[in-house]
């Protein structure tokens, strides 16, 4: 049996995101869980199936690899859960993670909350990294949908759609 990542295009076109958003995304080397099993997030491509929390199985529209400076998190295994992260997490300090424990009563009044990872930061289990350069995959949906990577549930935003003058 050959491995799902076999003959998978590294490529796809993405529309450009918001501003605000242009730091996010996936660290190269996080697990997605897809409806083929789990799959590091650089070895995906449009069309595939990836299970996310609100609406089930979702086809990836596009995808864009960038390498930039950011600020980080990582994230301890277990710190957010059992399970949650399954080992320790890199992530982009901007990138919102849904929280569904203490934290999210603690700091939004809210049984759950999506914030960003860097509102997180602890010190014993959560840490900052400081600036790192990375390589983010962002994923390209349709609207915003909550993925589950390294055992996380990450908040995607929603592709921007180029607007068309009247």
């Amino acid at each position: 049996m050959k491995p799902n990542t076999v003959g998978r295009e590294l490529s796809g076109q993405m529309p450009p995101l918001r501003k605000e958003i242009s730091h996010v995304g996936l660290v190269s080397g996080t697990i997605i869980l897809t409806s083929d099993g789990e799959i590091p997030v650089e070895y995906l491509s449009p069309g595939d199936r990836i299970v996310t929390r609100n609406a089930g199985l979702v086809p990836l529209a596009a995808m864009q690899t960038v390498r930039v400076c950011e600020e980080a998190v990582k994230v301890a295994a277990g710190s957010l859960g059992d399970s949650k992260p399954t080992h320790h997490a890199m992530l982009p300090a901007a990138q919102m993670v849904l929280v569904r424990d203490w934290r999210a009563k603690a700091l939004r009044g809210a049984t759950q909350a999506v914030m960003p990872a860097g509102c997180l930061i602890d010190d014993e289990y959560i840490t900052g990294l400081g600036a790192r350069e990375m390589t983010l995959v962002r994923l390209g949906f349709d609207a915003p949908y909550v993925v589950y990577a390294d055992g996380l549930e990450l908040s995607v935003p929603a592709m921007s759609t180029p607007r068309i003058p009247a």
